[in-house]
């Protein structure tokens, strides 16, 4: 995996470190050329029994072409760090991005909880930085909890974010963060957050969830990369589906493709900056979405995709 040594290559570089086509074409974070179609290793936790299968698909993302993976330390209690440690080498020219806002909790009603105090923030970088056996983190994502979807902080866990920054910009002062990045967002921590030159800004946004189009649209003047969670809606119950939409069926039909490389697809049309953290336990799952960043989709298919009105959801749990 790469440290933030590594130079930074053209934004025209065609190739990853490995001399394969980028999956997606070349895009921009943190100062360097990545692939517009990453790989998020949250999935990856699903087959900790399997851990064989599990490094076989963070290989595979590599020779397919990408070179941006999103983990965290909390995914899987550790597990999920540990598999990109040991798949991803030096010589692939990965960035590995991290975050931290969380933290696992295996014997709680979810495998995670919140950590959104400075002291719990600082301790999921230290955790990160020994999982992944780095003396630096090239991207650290703050997941904020203010609002949903996903867990929403409450009493100490509401903090105020120019105080999570503190400890973070503390951390990148102290040589163990290189870029720093946000998310789960709205416009005014974004506007905070503007001050410390964020990379990145992780949000949920897709075809059918275009409320953060205006926080999109500053990240393209800011030169931020927008990284969207939740590409297609979300499987969650009570959350819309980019999947069951009858435009994007119909254009899957038409050009051959799944509703899911549709909805990816799409993204990557919508806007420049855009790159794609799609996760899967699934090697041919994964192909899938490395082969959506090779669609093209013409003016009049953009045009029908953009009708799809957008709306919020908030996830159901049982």
């Amino acid at each position: 995996m790469t440290t933030s040594s590594t130079p930074s290559t053209p934004s025209s570089d065609p190739t990853t470190a490995t001399g394969v086509p980028r999956a997606g074409g070349p895009g921009r974070l943190a100062g360097r050329t990545v692939s517009r179609v990453g790989y998020g290793a949250m999935q990856l936790e699903r087959l900790h029994g399997d851990r064989a299968s599990a490094l076989a698909i963070l290989r595979r993302a590599v020779e397919l072409g990408v070179d941006h993976v999103d983990t965290a330390q909390f995914y899987g209690d550790g597990f999920v760090n540990d598999l990109v440690r040991e798949a991803i080498r030096p010589e692939d020219g990965v960035l590995v991005v991290t975050k931290v806002g969380a933290t696992a909790d295996s014997g709680g009603p979810l495998p995670l909880r919140l950590a959104q105090r400075p002291e719990e923030l600082r301790a999921e970088v230290e955790a990160n930085l020994a999982a992944l056996r780095l003396e630096q983190l090239p991207v650290v994502n703050l997941r904020r909890a203010e609002t949903g979807p996903g867990l929403r902080a409450e009493g100490e866990q509401i903090v105020d974010i120019d105080d999570q920054l503190a400890v973070l910009t503390a951390l990148r002062d102290e040589g163990k963060i290189d870029k720093l990045g946000v998310s789960n967002v709205g416009p005014d921590e974004l506007r905070r957050a503007l001050p410390v030159g964020p990379v990145c800004v992780q949000n949920s946004y897709s075809l059918v969830s275009r409320g953060d189009e205006d926080m999109l649209r500053t990240c393209l003047a800011e030169d931020i990369a927008w990284v969207p969670y939740f590409p297609l809606g979300s499987a969650f119950p009570g959350m819309p589906k980019a999947t069951d939409e009858p435009a994007v069926r119909a254009v899957a039909e038409t050009l051959g493709a799944t509703p899911s490389q549709i909805g990816l697809a799409w993204l990557l049309h919508h806007a420049p900056h855009v790159l794609l953290i799609p996760g899967t336990a699934d090697a041919a799952h994964l192909e899938a979405n490395v082969a959506a960043g090779a669609l093209t989709l013409d003016d009049a298919t953009l045009a029908a995709l953009d009708a799809v009105p957008s709306r919020s959801g908030e996830p159901t749990f049982e």
